[in-house]
């Protein structure tokens, strides 16, 4: 068993939680709080009804999640709101939330493990939010083809866009939405970006500046940050862990 207050003080320290600015209502941190003992942690992207359930089936008494509850408050604790607060509640289980935070973490965060998983070298990180360097930068010295081989076994619904080149040196990760990124990868001489999703208005930006895009998906490009601290809690503090998947394809 271990205590709740320090392992929400280790992750507030280890992802540098108070210096990351994140979007409106975000809400880092210990977003819903129990007794107090840990045994086992559930690790899972999103703060919904199903995996809350799934978390209490399994024995979890923390949550460590990606995507939290709470974006623009106040909310009215009703429908699904009032559930997923009463399956936390009724199962002592706390929930923890940490959202740019992990995704920018050098080591810890989705992008950063994702290119460890490739095998990637990381030249440098870059595309600032808030003052936050969100993406590395990657080198790759082979095709195109041979770079969507090495992603589609990490990523089973993988998309391709296919403008740039079809011998890309340099390469960039953004973990979730990269949406907005495109003119600034241009502007850097990167064609190539590997992220979970785009809007459909995309296509045509990335077919009139020659980019290479990969669609790897938003969830499953965001599993990786919440594994990486589940298991680094698991092994300090001496809890078990396990990451409940939704089967999300988005």
């Amino acid at each position: 068993m271990a205590e709740l207050a320090e392992i929400v003080a280790y992750c507030q320290e280890r992802l540098n939680v108070e210096a990351i600015r994140d979007f409106k209502g975000a809400e880092n941190g210990l977003q819903v709080g129990s007794s107090g003992r840990v045994t086992r942690i559930a690790a899972v992207v999103d703060a919904g009804l199903a995996p809350f359930r799934e978390a209490a089936a399994r024995g979890a008494d923390l949550i460590l999640c990606h995507h939290g509850l709470y974006w623009e408050p106040p909310f009215p604790i009703v429908g699904p709101s009032r559930e997923k607060l009463k399956v936390l509640l009724e199962n002592d289980i706390a929930l923890y939330s940490a959202h740019l935070p992990l995704d920018a973490h050098r080591e810890l965060g989705n992008a950063a493990q994702i290119a460890a998983k490739l095998g990637l070298a990381i030249e440098k990180w870059d595309l600032e939010y808030e003052g936050t360097a969100m993406a590395p930068i990657c080198p790759w010295k082979a095709s195109r083809e041979a770079l969507k081989e090495k992603l589609a076994p990490h990523f089973p619904h993988l998309r391709e866009i296919a403008f740039g080149s079809a011998s890309p040196e340099k390469l960039c990760i953004v973990s979730g939405s990269g949406n907005l990124v495109l003119p600034e990868l241009a502007r850097l001489g990167i064609d190539t970006l590997v992220t979970g999703e785009l809007k459909q208005s995309n296509f045509n930006q990335a077919q009139e500046l020659g980019m290479n895009v990969f669609l790897c998906g938003h969830y499953d490009t965001e599993t990786f940050g919440v594994k990486a601290l589940a298991a680094e809690l698991s092994a300090k503090f001496g809890v078990p862990w396990e990451f409940l998947a939704t089967g999300c394809p988005l």
